[in-house]
């Protein structure tokens, strides 16, 4: 038998949530800035702390992603409004698998592009990886390619999202932003 969906979010799911949308927002911050610091010898060591943070950021959202779902899969999720038009339903379940995936996959192919590379993931500095392929530069550079085309992905599907949640709560005022926001609540 199928136990029914909440009618909320738990807290540890709504903390989680906000957690892992802000260690994505960094991971985002920190490859940007890696990007836009020459390369230079006064520049090289903030260069290399960069790509690690970047690095460490995106196995903690991987890791995170295997806590959110085991929460998911424990707690459920409160179910979409059934009056919900079944297009918007259908999109709405599409971008949330989609994000999903993306958590997964994208620090995955950051890893494994690390290994392809050559360049071990030291975790906060002192736990190292095992590498996921074996040294092959050209797989890396492939890897690089997918990796960033995914992350990119990723940015227009956090902008469907929060798109989505916005309309939801200026337009059609029906509490779905409130689900992932308490504070929004109507008391």
């Amino acid at each position: 038998m199928k136990k029914p969906a909440p009618a909320q979010y738990s807290a540890l799911q709504i903390g989680l949530h906000w957690l892992v949308a802000a260690l994505i927002l960094a991971a985002f911050i920190l490859i940007w800035q890696f990007g836009n610091t020459p390369l230079a010898p006064d520049t090289f060591k903030l260069k290399l702390q960069l790509i690690a943070w970047h690095k460490w950021v995106g196995i903690t959202v991987l890791a995170l992603f295997v806590v959110r779902l085991i929460v998911k899969l424990v707690h459920g999720a409160p179910e979409i409004d059934p009056a919900t038009d079944p297009l918007q339903r259908k999109i709405a379940i599409g971008v949330h698998h989609l994000l999903y995936l993306l958590m997964a996959s994208i620090p995955l192919l950051g890893w494994m592009l690390s290994s392809a590379k050559g360049y071990p993931v030291l975790l906060f500095g002192v736990v190292q990886l095992p590498d996921l392929v074996g040294k092959n530069e050209e797989l890396g550079h492939t890897l690089r390619e997918i990796h960033e085309l995914l992350a990119n992905g990723l940015l227009v599907l956090i902008g469907l999202h929060a798109a989505g949640a916005i309309k939801h709560h200026v337009i059609e005022k029906d509490g779905t932003l409130a689900r992932m926001l308490p504070f929004l609540r109507r008391k």
